[in-house]
């Protein structure tokens, strides 16, 4: 059956990525592999990861909602599944601290049209994103010897399919089933401490939507419940921020902990 490109609503995306009711967090969770690409080397699996979005769709008027949301993702052991605390670097031999993605927060707006394929009973979402923006690590010399890049470049490649009925009944406030795909091409993260050796990371990963927060991987309950509960829900509101939370950003707020070895992400309790 060939696919058909077909205009979706922003609020036929919104119950896609989100929900319609803005009065419930709504949980995507994922799991994959990531491989280092290194020039002139086989391909090395680093680590497996497992994440979590918990999000929020608030309509501001007509045909628009802010999109705010949290995320986690945490590197694991390969060969046991287990959370890292700490990393022995295959290339430097050094042992260094894992810093875990605690994203708070990632938010937009979604308006407008949303391209979709469709595919008989499936509709697939498809956005290739390639940000590119200034390194904030790069001009504080400390950070030399873990991102010295001058710009932040990656490639961000989704794929998100949900029933085509769900996305035409406007009685469902978000689509009961939803399979994604992400694959991600980027640069070392900091805590690696690569400096400029050559290569990329590889990031292959699937994942869901789930039915609330007991529905995620029990892993994630219990590190949420037991020392990031912020994360149990997606912020309230529209956060009042500069810019979106990031790897690199968390990195450079939490530099000192890094260097003295404490257990990232950093503890911080529920949302009052």
């Amino acid at each position: 059956m060939v696919s058909q490109t077909q205009e979706f609503d922003a609020s036929q995306w919104v119950k896609t990525r989100s929900s319609l009711d803005p009065n419930q967090s709504n949980f995507l969770i994922w799991a994959g592999k990531i491989y280092a690409f290194v020039p002139g080397e086989k391909r090395k699996l680093l680590f497996k990861i497992v994440g979590m979005s918990a999000s929020r769709c608030i309509l501001t008027k007509e045909g628009s909602w802010d999109f705010t949301s949290r995320e986690l993702t945490y590197y694991l052991n390969p060969e046991t599944d287990e959370v890292l605390r700490k990393w022995e670097n295959p290339w430097t031999k050094e042992t260094v601290t894992v810093v875990h993605v605690a994203n708070n927060p990632v938010q937009g707006n979604f308006q407008g049209k949303f391209p979709a394929q469709v595919q008989g009973d499936s509709t697939t979402f498809v956005f290739d994103i390639f940000p590119t923006y200034p390194n904030p690590l790069a001009k504080d010399p400390k950070f030399a010897e873990y991102s010295p890049n001058p710009n932040y470049q990656a490639a961000e490649l989704f794929k998100i399919t949900v029933p085509t009925a769900d996305l035409l009944n406007s009685e469902l406030l978000s689509v009961s089933q939803l399979r994604l795909g992400w694959d991600r091409i980027g640069q070392w993260v900091p805590w690696m401490k690569m400096g400029n050796q050559p290569g990329n990371l590889i990031y292959s990963a699937y994942g869901s939507k789930v039915n609330g927060f007991n529905e995620l991987p029990q892993l994630l309950q219990d590190e949420i419940n037991t020392r990031v509960g912020l994360y149990k829900n997606a912020p309230k509101a529209f956060l009042d921020v500069e810019e979106d939370m990031t790897s690199w950003l968390y990195f450079q707020q939490h530099f000192d902990a890094y260097l003295a070895g404490e257990i990232f992400p950093l503890p911080v309790g529920e949302e009052t």
